[in-house]
Formats: structure tokens, C-alpha cells, sequence
């Protein structure tokens, strides 16, 4: 059987990994200076989708990093409802893999009129929201071919944690943006194929995280949806034990994704209480108190990396589910590469 696009891009990672954090050293650093002389007042991200799942774990990053809040504004306010915002005093931070989506462009217009510092994480350098931005970070990801995006996701989420890490000039994250090509590579070597399989009748399904493994959640969430057609909805694990819960029953699929900080023990609780509801969960951290199946990672990775090597482990093993559900995870129905929203 011919690897799936999709798989071999995820194999991708730890490359680019290491290609980003060498050719953007210069431009991370100027911009993190930039940021310490005339610290901003808070953090805007615009994005839709997987960039949009990156940026949350960018907002988690920053917040526990920085102390400052980021907000992820809704592109519509400015391509549909014409609205303008006070983003005098913003960094505005701008996320796409293809820098092409209508709306995405007119809101970042409308944060340069408003006289935000606009930074630009984008894959595509010739396209049309490279050009806009102040400051542009490419993500490196290279070329994605498939509709699923794997590499472009975590070159993403690997831009925030550049950005953290020089802007904080912290050392513990600098550390973990320094180990994580090994880390992906670890990662990717993690077998979840064997765990996974048992939802290939699955519909329905919950990914569970908290603070870090939030956005990797909502990430995981949109891939069983796009490659697997399952209904699979991303909470934290303070959400899921209000209405959620009420839709468990014995034999429900649930992914728990532990955020290795001190986020664990309320995973690891919303965990437990999906297996005592009879939930078929599978649990991806370190807690040795979780009455689940535990999947495979790479050990004692620092919190920052542990939910990046759970999503490659993920992308490592969730074309094989849809192929097992007679799907094409690179061509999912309806959908293309580039969502041209307004």
C-alpha cells in the first residue's frame, strides 16, 4: 500500500523543526527586541482552522510565559460586518498556511489601519498576507500536498514557542525549542495505530485537554473529523464534566491529552470520569493514576514539547484509521488545501 500524503508529511516535522529555528533565528530576535522595548498591551491572533488550533496553543504559551492576554478575533468582523477595532496597542499576530484567505486579509488590513505591530506567521512567502505583514516568520513547513495539514501545524505551534522563548529569553524554553526536532523524531516513532484501531466504527468521539493540550485537542478533533468523517468534538477537561458528560456511554471513544504541567491532575480527573461512565478512553501522558489505555510517547519531554510529540504521534497514526474506514485521508470530501472564507 502506497504511505499516504499525509503520513510522510507528519514525518516532515523534526526537519522542519530544525530548519525554522536555524533560518528564523535573526528575525525571531529582532522582533523579541523589539517587543521588550515597547512591550504590547495584549495579543490578537486571526487564523481559521489548523492555524487556528496552533494559535491556541500560541495563547496558552504567551499567557503562562508573559503574563499578557491573547485574544483570537473573528476574521468576519472585519469581511463581513465592516467593523474596526482598537488595536493601537496590539500585537497583532496573522496565521495561515497559504497567507490567501479573503477574510483573513481584510481583518489584518484593518489591524495595520489600526496601527498594530502585525506580524505574519505564514507559510506561502509569495502570497498575498506575507507581503502585508510588518514582520514576517515563515513557517518553513515546505510544499503541503495534503488537505490535512500535519507539518504546517506544528511549524505553527513551533513559531510561538520561537517567539516565547525569545521573547521571555527564558531558558527552560529555549531548552525545549532546541530539543524539539529530537523530540518529533521520538514522536513519530510512537506507535498509536494499534490503539486507535478499535474506533474504526467509531461516529462519535471526545479529544479531552487543558491549558498547552487545548489546542492540540481542537488539532486532533478536526483530523478525525476530516480524515475519518467522526464526529469528534475537542474539550477541555473543565468543559467536558458539565453537558458533555450526558452524552457518555459504555463503549464512547475519548482521547485525554495530558498537558505534562499543572493542568494533569484535572485531565487525568475528566479521564477517570469517562471510564467510570464506561467511556473506551485512551490517555497520552505520564499520569500513572488514569484507568485507561496509554499510548506510547517519548519520555520525559518538558511541557511545552509534550503536546507537539502527542499530535505527531496522532498524525502518525490516524491515516491508517481512515484507510481502515475505506477513506482517503488526502482527498476528504468537500474540502480543499486553500478555504477561501469571506
Amino acid at each position: 500500500m502506497v504511505e499516504a500524503l499525509l503520513t510522510r508529511e507528519a514525518a516532515e516535522a523534526a526537519a522542519v523543526a530544525l530548519r525554522q529555528r536555524t533560518e528564523n533565528a535573526a528575525i525571531m530576535t529582532d522582533l523579541a527586541e523589539r517587543l521588550r522595548i515597547k512591550r504590547p498591551a495584549f495579543v490578537a491572533t486571526c487564523a481559521r482552522g489548523s492555524s487556528d488550533h496552533a494559535a491556541t496553543y500560541g495563547k496558552y504559551l504567551i499567557e503562562l510565559a508573559l503574563g499578557l492576554p491573547v485574544a483570537s478575533l473573528g476574521p468576519s468582523l472585519a469581511s463581513v460586518y465592516g467593523g474596526e477595532l482598537d488595536l493601537s496597542r496590539a500585537l497583532f499576530i496573522a496565521v495561515s498556511q497559504s497567507g490567501r484567505s479573503p477574510d483573513a486579509l481584510r481583518l489584518t488590513e484593518a489591524a495595520k489601519r489600526a496601527d498594530a505591530l502585525v506580524v505574519g506567521f505564514v507559510n506561502d512567502e509569495a502570497s498575498p498576507l506575507a507581503e502585508m505583514v510588518d514582520v514576517l516568520v515563515p513557517l518553513r513547513a515546505g510544499p503541503e500536498h495534503s488537505v490535512a495539514a500535519t507539518k504546517s501545524f506544528l511549524a505553527t505551534c513551533l513559531a510561538f514557542l520561537h517567539l516565547a522563548a525569545e521573547w521571555t529569553q527564558d531558558d527552560a524554553l529555549s531548552t525545549a525549542l532546541t530539543q524539539a526536532p529530537e523530540a518529533l523524531d521520538a514522536a513519530g516513532r510512537c506507535d498509536w495505530r494499534p490503539a486507535l484501531s478499535a474506533w474504526r466504527e467509531a461516529r462519535s468521539l471526545y479529544v479531552i485537554g487543558r491549558g498547552l493540550s487545548f489546542g492540540i485537542a481542537q488539532e486532533i478533533a478536526l483530523k478525525f473529523k476530516e480524515t475519518c468523517r467522526i464526529h469528534a468534538e475537542a474539550f477541555s477537561a473543565a468543559e467536558v464534566r458539565h453537558g458533555p458528560l450526558a452524552l457518555v456511554e459504555p463503549g464512547f471513544p475519548a482521547l485525554a491529552l495530558d498537558p505534562g504541567d499543572e493542568g494533569s491532575t484535572s485531565v487525568a480527573a475528566a479521564a477517570s470520569a469517562l471510564t467510570q461512565l464506561g467511556a473506551d478512553l485512551r490517555y497520552a501522558g505520564a499520569s500513572g493514576e488514569v484507568d485507561g489505555r496509554n499510548l506510547p510517547l517519548p519520555p520525559a519531554l518538558p511541557a511545552p514539547l509534550l503536546p507537539l510529540a502527542q499530535a505527531r504521534a496522532f498524525y502518525g497514526a490516524v491515516a491508517a484509521l481512515a484507510e481502515s474506514r475505506g477513506l482517503d485521508p488526502d482527498r476528504p470530501p468537500h474540502l480543499a488545501k486553500v478555504t477561501r472564507t469571506v
